[in-house]
């Protein structure tokens, strides 16, 4: 399911990112990548709030549409 829609505050890996390699290349520095623990924290309009490692990142509703968790 994509990320735009995942259930708040679960913990779900991310199986597949939709993007092109300039966006994957910085969703890995933010620790995002293939495999990794993410929990969402907030939804606003697409727009999602999640719990990467130690660490938060936003991400607007057209990047988390193209990140497939599970």
């Amino acid at each position: 399911m994509p990320l735009a829609i995942a259930p708040i505050n679960t913990e779900l890996r991310v199986v597949k990112i939709l993007m092109e390699e300039k966006t994957k290349r910085h969703l890995e520095n933010l620790g995002v990548t293939i495999n990794s623990v993410i929990r969402v924290i907030s939804h606003n309009g697409g727009n999602v709030i999640c719990i990467v490692k130690d660490g938060r990142v936003a991400l607007d509703k057209d990047i988390s549409k193209k990140i497939l968790v599970a």
